[in-house]
């Protein structure tokens, strides 16, 4: 069932209201889980207390891309191009108070730039306004642009993470651009109510690892950008719990207050 909203918010408050059979899962990513409930004061639910890992399937990363009608080819290039604006410039983001709401930050911070994030409701308004020119740059995942930046109609010049992506391994990482502290990378997984007992957690756990082993299943993940790794539910809830901290950090260094 789809539970679209509010970042997630409305399928997150589903899941804490269902009853802990093993029944209902909620598959989220790191947004609904880590980054919400650093920024809404009441989202309506505490991961930490309402939820419990049960299988993590991929990872992904966050990009920086530019329009086609950008006369930048790489992220120095926008820089020097945003400069020669006067300093200015406007960065889509697929929601606000997000993590590429605080990229944005961070990089103006970083090049002393005027950047405001333009926060869309959602990836596809965001990418059509990329498409369509009405804006110069945005901050999506991988999945997001990968189509695009193959036909060339728009040009992804860094990405997050420690290390450069299988599917555009010509886009540098920010750490090689001399913007470090994102090498920490987002999630997809399942998680399930509180109460929900190890036995019913392992048997979802041991299905998708029986899935993600199939030759199928993984050449279409990655061809959508995703790095496809099982995670069982206490590698899960590490990596949650890490990747949960680390943005904390950021969250905190950028000043921002949560709305």
């Amino acid at each position: 069932e789809n539970k679209p909203g509010a970042g997630g918010q409305l399928a997150a408050q589903a899941l804490k209201a269902a009853a802990p059979d093993g029944n209902t899962l909620f598959l989220s990513h790191d947004h609904s889980i880590s980054i919400l409930p650093q920024v809404v004061k009441t989202p309506g639910f505490d991961p930490a207390r309402a939820f419990v890992p049960v299988v993590g399937f991929a990872t992904f990363v966050d990009a920086f891309a530019v329009s086609g009608g950008t006369p930048a080819k790489s992220f120095p290039d926008y820089v020097a191009w945003v400069r020669g604006q006067g300093g200015k410039g406007a960065v889509g983001v697929p929601a606000p108070a997000s993590v590429p709401e605080f990229l944005v930050k961070v990089i103006g911070e970083k090049y002393k730039l005027d950047l405001v994030s333009a926060p869309y409701r959602g990836s596809a308004p965001m990418m059509a306004d990329m498409l369509g020119n009405q804006i110069a740059a945005g901050v999506g995942s991988i999945p997001d642009f990968i189509e695009h930046h193959r036909s060339g109609k728009l040009r992804v010049v860094g990405v997050l993470g420690s290390a450069r992506q299988a599917v555009m391994p010509e886009v540098p990482t920010f750490s090689e651009l001399g913007l470090s502290g994102f090498e920490d990378v987002p999630y997809y997984g399942l998680f399930a109510p509180t109460g929900t007992s190890r036995a019913a957690i392992d048997t979802i756990s041991a299905a998708v690892a029986k899935v993600l082993a199939r030759p199928a299943v993984r050449e279409r993940l990655t061809a959508m950008g995703l790095t496809v790794e099982h995670m069982g539910p206490d590698q899960l809830g590490q990596r949650e719990r890490t990747y949960t901290a680390t943005w904390a950090r950021i969250i905190k260094a950028t000043g921002f207050v949560p709305q």
